[in-house]
């Protein structure tokens, strides 16, 4: 088998799996819809750790595979860039879409869409891979809308419940908003560049640094520049930046595999990669890497402290993921690309399994979501408690899990950073800490420890949607642990959130990305951190002397205070807070601001056009008025057609009368 034929069949096995579990339907039934899927993403992860071990041994590829279009000079081709960027990213999504694959058939086990589902998940693996494999900006679009398609008809799965319609909507639409700023930039690349290669692009970019372009008159702006921000303001779109960051924490009505496949791996770290990708266009632009700081370090903080006030268990872990995201976005501003693609890789395991972890609490307790009616469910469910402890210490920032050495390097890197905005964006990510210790053990300690308040709970709340039935037979036992096919995907995804940080030296200061990543000699942050590094024990020693580490312990260890030591304090800290928990409540009334200004002023502006437009302007003046005016005109002809002689006879002598007084008067006044 040749190279090409292997990367081939990295995306394409999903799409079969997709294929055939979509148009399948009664013939292949349930099991044959997982068995397809599962096998498609498991020939992909296969695929994706021989290619991985064959870039390391330095095979990369970058060629066309197929010519789509030739419009004059330019060609618009499906290729693949096959590198030590890339390829990390090739086993990340496949690997964990195949755990998801997996659990999916415990967590929707009962659900009459189960073969829709698998090739829903199974088609948004292709799209993901097809993004991450292009080696030119046709297909990294192509890859960036199928994963917007798939996700709305993923948050939507259950499409009787109205709010799962408004959150697909509001996803697909918040993410057109970002898209226009990436179509922006990819059309400024053709009419600059005139290709759409990426290779060609980046050898290009530099003759073009100090080029402007006008689009306000006498306002210059650099092209790159220009170019950079429109491509950020895509990945807003996608990785959930602040301000477009709303569609992303509604996107939990979707069923809870889609909640851990949109946001660990996948959809959300699309922006993340490409940016990445795309560092040595935005290491020509300071403004646009100012941008990105900024941006991230309103993220990582801000949302962060949403979370704090959250009681769905999935919610928590939407923000907990909109900051991950912010700091992954601070490290990309630093120039530090390597650190925030191994934040990428560490987060996306963790982040996961608690997403999985939290879809085994619910599972157990019939569908709920309400932290407050949970508690004490540690001796229930040992191992969904000790993998979500896991993905909470890594998520927390803990040595030696994964998610210590990857944040405490996005810190280092925001520090050591010179680019305007650093020192912002440097605070932001270290209050996070205190803030991401919080909430995580917050979810531990509310969910696991203390007393049980799941017993008196009812089971005809609204978490309970018409597809699981098979679930109501359980009601009145106790919870108990869910089957292996849900266990099994924790534990595996739990082994990485403790060791995948580990590989830190090579990843971000080793040359492990190669040629993959270009950093600019005037932003050397990450080659001092690499002088400082002196191996990940001594990393570890030094961490525990470190700012971060104690602020993530202060933040746990309130935590532990008011959900275990004093309990009672959490209501009386919460009512103190006042108006500080209502803005987090409200999500700084983002939410609010959206529905009234740009959904409330769509629906005036319709409600204005038809008063206006439709009844006024056409149906009154236009087809009524042309009406009232052939029947005015009629009515006034009507009189003359009388059908009556005298009135005949006396309109002839009037007229008669007329045109002997024009020709008396008229031709004599007025003499040719």
């Amino acid at each position: 088998m040749t190279n090409l034929q292997l990367y081939l069949i990295v995306p394409l096995a999903p799409l079969a799996g997709a294929l055939v579990a979509g148009l399948g339907g009664r013939r292949i039934g349930r099991a044959g819809a997982h068995w397809v899927t599962i096998a498609g993403v498991a020939i992909s992860f296969a695929a994706s750790c021989v290619i991985f071990a064959d870039v390391l041994n330095g095979n990369v590829f970058n060629g066309p595979v197929y010519t789509w279009l030739v419009s004059g000079e330019t060609r618009f081709e499906i290729g693949f860039l096959i590198d030590r960027l890339s390829v990390l990213m090739m086993v990340v999504v496949t690997f964990v879409s195949l755990m998801v694959h997996i659990y999916t058939i415990g967590y929707m086990a009962d659900d009459p869409g189960y073969q829709r589902f698998f090739a829903y998940i199974a088609l948004f693996t292709f799209s993901m891979l097809m993004l991450v494999m292009a080696n030119n900006f046709l297909q990294l679009f192509f890859g960036w809308e199928a994963v917007g398609l798939v996700s709305y008809l993923l948050i939507g799965f259950w499409y009787t419940r109205p709010t799962a319609i408004y959150a697909n909507l509001k996803a697909f639409l918040v993410n057109r908003v970002g898209d226009f700023g990436f179509l922006l930039a990819i059309a400024l690349v053709l009419s600059y560049f005139g290709t759409l290669d990426y290779a060609a692009v980046f050898s290009r970019a530099p003759a073009l640094a100090g080029v402007s372009i006008e689009a306000i008159p006498g306002a210059p702006w650099l092209v790159l520049s220009a170019i950079c921000i429109g491509l950020f303001v895509g990945a807003m779109g996608k990785s959930a930046q602040f301000p477009l960051h709303v569609w992303l924490p509604d996107s939990m009505e979707g069923p809870t595999p889609i909640s851990a496949l949109i946001h660990a791996a996948t959809m959300v770290t699309a922006g993340i990669f490409m940016v990445a990708r795309m560092s040595p266009l935005f290491e020509l632009s300071d403004s646009a890497r100012s941008m990105v700081l900024i941006v991230g370090g309103i993220t990582a903080f801000f949302m962060a402290l949403i979370a704090m006030v959250q009681y769905d268990i999935k919610r928590v872990i939407a923000y907990s993921t909109l900051s991950q995201l912010g700091y992954m976005t601070v490290a990309l501003g630093a120039s530090a690309y390597s650190v925030a693609m191994f934040h990428l890789m560490t987060h996306a395991f963790f982040k996961a399994l608690l997403f999985l972890g939290a879809g085994s609490v619910i599972i157990a307790l019939h569908h709920e979501q309400d932290m407050r009616k949970m508690g004490g469910l540690r001796k229930y469910l040992p191992v969904t408690y000790l993998t979500v402890l896991i993905g909470a210490l890594a998520n927390a920032g803990f040595p030696p899990f994964s998610g210590f050495f990857s944040k405490d390097s996005i810190i280092e890197a925001a520090h050591a950073s010179h680019t305007f905005g650093a020192g912002f964006a440097w605070l932001m990510v270290l209050a996070g800490v205190f803030v991401g210790g919080f909430y995580s053990f917050r979810l531990v300690f509310y969910a696991f420890h203390g007393k049980e308040r799941f017993e008196a709970h009812d089971h005809d709340h609204d978490h309970d949607h018409s597809h699981d039935h098979g679930h109501d037979d359980h009601h009145g036992h106790a919870p108990h642990e869910s089957p292996l096919v849900v266990t099994i995907p924790l534990i595996l995804l739990a082994i990485p959130s403790i060791v995948s940080g580990w590989v830190i030296g090579d990843v971000v200061f080793g040359s492990y990305f190669g040629s993959s990543i270009l950093v600019s000699e005037a932003h050397p942050g990450v080659k001092e951190m690499a002088e400082e590094f002196r191996g990940i024990l001594p990393m570890m020693l030094h961490g525990l002397t470190a700012l971060p580490f104690w602020l993530a312990l202060a933040g746990a260890a309130t935590a532990w205070t008011l959900y275990i030591a004093r309990p009672e304090w959490a209501a009386v800290v919460r009512r103190k807070a006042g108006i500080l928990v209502t803005i987090l409540e409200e999500k700084y009334g983002f939410d609010r601001f959206n529905d009234w200004f740009f959904a409330g002023g769509v629906r005036k502006f319709g409600s204005g056009l038809w008063r206006y437009g439709d009844v006024t302007v056409i149906d009154g003046l236009m087809v009524n008025g042309s009406a009232r005016l052939i029947g005015w005109f009629a009515g006034v002809v009507r009189l003359i057609q009388s059908g009556r002689i005298y009135q005949y006879a006396f309109f002839m002598i009037f007229g008669v009368a007329l045109m002997l007084t024009y020709f008396i008067f008229f031709r004599e006044a007025f003499p040719r």
